[in-house]
């Protein structure tokens, strides 16, 4: 057959450069499918040599989407390279600036880069199926959800003076106070994000209701799950400890983050960058396991604020207390986590000590390492350094939370094209089914393996000779 090749505008909505290849049956039916992370990650070694004070404003370049996440792990792992908890306003104001990053990057995910897809539908024209169509389907809804980022934003820039790449967290503390003027602005625009946030729950919800045949159907399959708890087993999402539960819901482990090499490996597969991260003592792949907003609610028992907790409990009556296996269950775990950090952010804000001016330990006992553990919007995020006796960075690890997915998207994208795709004749929609099973994840393959260039999305589709039919890049 005569290869063919379809280019779809505009560029998909997600962070990162991924391909997908599909390969029929003589049937047309989809023998396999893959997900292909293509980019080459290279951030860890130019890391070499740079002081462990200058990584909470390195890290961040990783990345334009998360650069809070990875600004608030360097400076945790810098906390203990160099021996210097923060005290705990310190502490408190990180997690201020987190909380608002979990609410610009939820947000965003929800309204604009999933949302399309759920309120516009999967077969939507992809001329408007985006903020565009939004705005002519639900102007005041769209202006809302951008409102409500704009907060999650202004949360970042009102601690580290911008909301991307902040200057704020330094090992041992943060570099400024907080100030009652930021604090009382912050505190007058919490009500309305809240209702934001509830309306996009109801909207979730609703679809979820009206679609339950597509939601039982889309990648629905069994794995462990991860994610930071309190010692009750609560949500955390800056401290705590790591807590992993098998497929039934029973905990495999509760370990410190500091000990995670005992626990966690990393499997490679010759048709991808990326590595597939595994629990250890069950191996590869019995030991995979997922992270993020379906991940972390698998793994707690609770939450400890009242909102998100009641919404919480409808989220486990889902497959009745036991783990919610379905990728499109991802969008509302987001939300449910989304309304948690709304909450959690008031509870900071009226702590007194949030105003304090006890911001920075600089008494120092040294260590040959450290790691810095975050729940990052997309998942559990590790930073892991070692150092000479200069201070300098000899080795760094990172694991990031896509990185940790890489086997769930892989699966979901398999399972999907099995489910939607039957050749050789593709249509766009099917394209955007496969896509979606990556982009319910919400996935930044910048920061999994540090992008250079463009970011589109490519499926490429075998006849079982292996010849080449057709490819559609968006």
């Amino acid at each position: 057959m005569t290869a063919q090749k379809i280019t779809i505008e505009p560029v998909t909505r997600i962070e990162g450069h991924a391909k997908v290849t599909i390969h029929l049956k003589d049937d047309g039916s989809v023998e396999h499918a893959y997900f292909h992370v293509n980019e080459f990650r290279g951030f860890e070694k130019f890391c070499e040599g740079r002081l462990v004070q200058e990584m909470p404003q390195i890290t961040p370049r990783i990345c334009g989407i998360c650069p809070v996440s990875h600004h608030l792990a360097a400076a945790k792992a810098g906390d203990a390279v160099l021996g210097c908890p923060p005290p705990r306003p310190a502490a408190l104001l990180r997690e201020l600036m987190h909380m608002g990053q979990v609410i610009q990057s939820h947000g965003m995910h929800f309204f604009e880069l999933a949302g399309p897809d759920l309120i516009l539908g999967f077969d939507h024209d992809p001329a408007t199926r985006n903020v565009v169509g939004l705005v002519q389907a639900d102007p005041e809804l769209t202006l809302k959800a951008v409102r409500l980022r704009k907060y999650g934003q202004s949360i970042i820039s009102e601690l580290g003076e911008r909301s991307i790449h902040p200057t704020f967290a330094v090992p041992g503390g943060v570099s400024r106070a907080f100030g009652a003027a930021s604090r009382d602005r912050l505190l007058a625009q919490l009500d309305e994000q809240i209702a934001t946030i509830q309306t996009g729950v109801q909207i979730a919800t609703r679809w979820i209701e009206a679609n339950l045949e597509t939601v039982r159907e889309f990648a629905v399959f069994p794995t462990g799950y991860m994610g930071l708890v309190t010692p009750q087993n609560s949500l955390e999402l800056y401290d705590g400890q790591i807590r992993l539960v098998g497929s039934d819901g029973q905990q495999l482990e509760k370990f410190d983050p500091q000990n995670y090499l005992d626990y966690i490996a990393e499997h490679v597969e010759p048709w991808s960058y990326l590595k597939f991260p595994y629990y250890k003592k069950l191996g590869y792949p019995e030991g995979v396991y997922r992270v993020g907003p379906l991940g972390r609610l698998n793994a707690v028992d609770q939450f400890d604020t009242p909102l998100a907790n009641a919404e919480f409990q409808r989220f486990k009556a889902l497959n009745h207390g036991l783990p919610v296996e379905n990728t499109l269950h991802y969008h509302y775990a987001r939300l449910i986590e989304t309304l948690f950090a709304a909450e959690r952010a008031r509870v900071l804000l009226e702590d007194p000590d949030i105003l304090s001016t006890d911001i920075r330990n600089t008494h120092q006992e040294p260590q040959e390492q450290g790691v810095g553990v975050i729940e990052a919007p997309r998942g559990t995020l590790i930073h892991h350094y070692w150092v000479n006796s200069y201070g300098q960075i000899s080795k760094a690890n990172l694991i990031v939370a896509t990185g940790h997915n890489n086997y769930a998207m892989s699966k979901a994208v398999d399972e999907v094209a099995k489910a939607y795709v039957h050749g050789p004749d593709i249509s766009e929609g099917m394209l955007n089914r496969v896509e979606h099973a990556i982009r319910a994840h919400d996935p930044c393959l910048s920061c999994s393996t540090h992008a250079v260039g463009s970011m589109p999305m490519e499926v490429s589709v075998y006849d079982p000779q292996g010849n080449l039919l057709r490819v559609i890049r968006r």
